[in-house]
């Protein structure tokens, strides 16, 4: 059992420890759309994010896949400008709720990929070599990623209530602002990114 609290708090720790707020920050442009009435879309996309970072853990800790590390920690910032962009870009635009909600998915699932590369790197270091059986831990650490997502949409989606509610902020504003936030804080990752 200490062996699950270990790979679990793994998880949950690498994705709430401030030094990765790429992580956070990739969920909060996932979520600052939503409200806690859109709930199924919001756990649509957690789950499809989940899902494809643990596929690709999967696949990179037993060899099938192999992504050079300096060009996942480039495709991570890009991840989250891309999304926080699509944020801004759909504020002004009317389209069809399933239309908007399947793009998102799919390209959820495609950049939890990304992520979950991101996610190896680290997981292998902590994973010990000489374990005949990897996926137990490593689904350990995808429990622990996983409660970890669920405490930052959670974050968001209260923060989002609270502004909205009790101080007029408008959802438009909410996200305009959030976004340009995170495309800010994003961009000079990008810029000074070791891949250029």
């Amino acid at each position: 059992m200490s062996e699950f609290w270990l790979y679990f708090e793994t998880g949950l720790y690498h994705v709430l420890d401030i030094n990765a707020y790429d992580h956070i920050l990739f969920l909060a442009m996932l979520t600052v759309p939503y409200t806690f009435k859109d709930w199924k879309n919001v756990i649509l996309l957690v789950t499809l994010f989940t899902i494809g970072h643990t596929l690709s853990l999967i696949l990179s800790v037993y060899s099938i896949v192999s992504l050079n590390a300096k060009m996942v920690e480039f495709l991570i910032p890009i991840t989250i400008l891309t999304a926080a962009i699509y944020n801004i870009v759909k504020l002004g635009k009317k389209a069809s709720r399933n239309n908007t909600v399947n793009f998102i998915a799919i390209t959820t699932l495609f950049f939890g990929i990304i992520h979950g590369l991101g996610f190896s790197n680290y997981f292998k270091l902590v994973l010990d070599k000489n374990a005949d059986n990897k996926m137990l831990p490593l689904l350990e650490f995808a429990l622990g990623i996983e409660a970890a997502q669920v405490i930052i949409v959670i974050c968001v989606l209260i923060i989002g209530y609270i502004l909205q509610e009790f101080f007029r902020v408008s959802r438009r504003d909410w996200v305009l602002i959030m976004s340009a936030f995170v495309a800010g804080i994003v961009v000079p990752m990008i810029i000074g990114n070791k891949f250029w």
